[in-house]
């Protein structure tokens, strides 16, 4: 029997494709979070489930962090961060996802007196057990939180130290305004002596110049959101021309409020300016969506055609850290899967 042929977005709900800006904190659920708290026992500052899941009405990415941070003091033991890798690897999965690499922040748990290597220990737990069950890969980038000082990024850089085997790039996250990426560019130059790529949170609440410096300062080979880049012509060409791809997250963008709805998103504009865009999820538990949540909402909105999903889908494969290898076996991937149900890839 001949295959069905999908539409398009069937088509890129069901493709191969990685996930290249989700953070491990962000994916955790309120049942997670709630029988984590049992567990440890500890009291969440919500009554219930549905309470913890209404006080997400967010008005810019601070209001978000303030709760983020509340939920994350639950993970304490190294079977809570194990717990919360598998359950995001596991969703991952179901969405398509062959790939992923994931921030932590160790900062949000070690200022908490979680030891450094407890957290390791589970989250590598998790991902061993992703591989295992569903043959998902992934890998660590390990993010200093801007709001916090460059000298405690030193700091958290030094206990990273015997983990370094174990994180596969480093990034800058938490709140944009006011912290430029030029505040980090000593500890950025030490991680890439250590041969680490960068990766940087620019150009969602920060202007577009903020890109420009985590390009130059930073020597970022990804920009995570970006999508302030259209205020300034320069930096769209210059993501263009250098093939610099931008981690999009559109339903975190509208939570957010970067845009009032998914219809004024710049996600189309940035394709037509020839900028390598990827689709992602952010911290899904808070934003109300996976990967896939993510691929429906824009379609909703913009109804990309099969090529431009299979070109998000290549633009994800190809942007990650991934072996030459998996990716050239995935973008095949994506290439027969699009022939086979009658779209040109």
């Amino acid at each position: 029997m001949a295959t069905p042929v999908l539409s398009a977005l069937e088509f890129a709900c069901r493709m191969p494709k990685a996930e290249l800006h989700v953070h491990i904190e962000g994916t955790l659920e309120p049942d997670l979070a709630f029988a984590a708290a049992r567990r440890n026992g500890l009291v969440l500052p919500y009554a219930s489930e549905e309470a913890l899941h209404a006080a997400k009405a967010f008005t810019d990415l601070q209001s978000f962090l303030d709760l983020y941070y509340a939920c994350a003091d639950v993970l304490r033991t190294s079977r809570d961060f194990a717990d919360l890798m598998f359950a995001y690897l596991e969703r991952a999965h179901r969405d398509g996802v062959v790939h992923a690499e994931i921030f932590f922040d160790p900062q949000t748990h070690t200022a908490r007196g979680i030891p450094f290597d407890v957290v390791m220990e589970g989250l590598n737990a998790g991902r061993v057990e992703g591989v295992r069950r569903f043959g998902i890969g992934s890998r660590l980038i390990l993010c200093f939180l801007r709001h916090l000082s460059e000298d405690e990024a030193f700091a958290t850089l030094a206990q990273a130290q015997p983990f370094l085997d174990d994180i596969d790039g480093f990034g800058l996250d938490s709140s944009e305004r006011g912290h430029p990426p030029s505040k980090f560019a000593r500890v950025f130059a030490r991680v890439r002596a250590l041969g680490k790529p960068v990766v940087a949170h620019a150009g969602e609440e920060g202007p577009a110049s903020y890109i420009t410096e985590a390009l130059d300062l930073l020597g970022a080979v990804r920009i995570d959101h970006g999508v302030r880049a259209l205020e300034d012509p320069a930096v769209v060409r210059r993501l263009a021309a250098e093939g610099i791809a931008l981690t999009v997250c559109p339903l975190s963008n509208v939570r957010l409020c970067v845009f009032p709805t998914m219809k004024d998103h710049v996600l189309p504009a940035l394709m037509a300016a020839g900028v390598r865009v990827t689709i992602n999820s952010d911290d899904p538990a808070y934003f109300g969506g996976y990967m896939n949540d993510n691929i429906r909402a824009v379609d909703a909105a913009f109804g990309f055609d099969g090529a431009a999903w299979a070109a998000i889908g290549r633009n994800s494969i190809e942007a990650s850290f991934a072996a030459p290898a998996d990716k050239a076996r995935w973008l095949a991937d994506i290439e027969r899967f699009a022939v086979s149900v009658g779209i040109k890839p």
